[in-house]
């Protein structure tokens, strides 16, 4: 496998975050609401104007809330239902994930989830990161059939994990591909995506922008408490495409 292989996909919940993940080279999208928050599942409106806006594959995040993995009997039919929805809307692929109170892989969920998806793709995210037993969790997946994983090597970002996701990359051969996210830019991959080995890389390649609000009311918070409601992440071109240089 050489450098010019590997996948380099961008996550993004915008359609201004798609064209620029497009133009800056990126394989693929994952498509999410609420990055902020990890991804949440997106809007039916926000696929259809993506899939309009770009050409290249994108894949759906289906995640119905932020927290922990472990959902209720509630949850996993909305998941479920989104799952059938986004394939009969031409999603790529599904990106989800669900665990037991355990720390482990819910085989049970997600046999469903995959069977749902049918031919197409899926990837179990960073729920993979906070199971108990890392290596246990690529053999169930690998059972379940699923191809790609998303991990940061259990820990904040790709490079404290690294150590993980070599011996991921060793273990899983041809049968899943281990797909490096969390702290993914240019200056860490071309520092590390030799070392690491991985097949695939995942990126937000964000910048910060000034909101263009004139008028701005201060003292008030619409969500999480410390965020600054006159900013907003959106991806940048030029990052991306730093990126599949060095991929490159």
């Amino acid at each position: 496998m050489t450098m010019a292989d590997i996948i380099l996909e961008v996550c993004v919940d915008s359609v201004e975050s798609a064209i620029a993940a497009q133009a800056g080279g990126a394989d693929r999208i994952e498509l999410c609401g609420s990055l902020i928050t990890g991804g949440l599942t997106p809007s039916p409106a926000l696929f259809r104007a993506v899939k309009q806006a770009v050409d290249i594959p994108v894949r759906v995040m289906i995640r119905p809330r932020f927290g922990d993995f472990c959902y209720s009997s509630h949850e996993y039919e909305i998941m479920c239902e989104e799952v059938s929805m986004f394939c009969n809307m031409g999603a790529d692929a599904i990106v989800s994930g669900c665990l037991t109170k355990n720390g482990e892989v819910d085989i049970t969920m997600m046999q469903r989830l995959v069977k749902l998806a049918g031919s197409r793709e899926f990837t179990f995210h960073r729920a993979f990161d906070v199971t108990k037993d890392p290596y246990k969790a690529l053999d169930e997946i690998k059972a379940l059939g699923i191809g790609t994983i998303l991990t940061s090597g259990q820990k904040n970002s790709f490079v404290e994990g690294r150590e993980l996701i070599k011996n991921l990359v060793h273990l899983a051969g041809d049968e899943v591909v281990i797909m490096a996210g969390a702290g993914v830019s240019p200056a860490s991959l071309e520092q590390y995506a030799n070392y690491v080995g991985a097949r695939a890389y995942h990126m937000s390649g964000k910048v910060t922008l000034e909101s263009s609000m004139k008028y701005r009311k201060t003292g008030i918070s619409m969500g999480l408490p410390g965020l600054n409601e006159y900013e907003i992440w959106q991806t940048d071109e030029k990052t991306v495409r730093k990126a599949r240089k060095i991929l490159d």
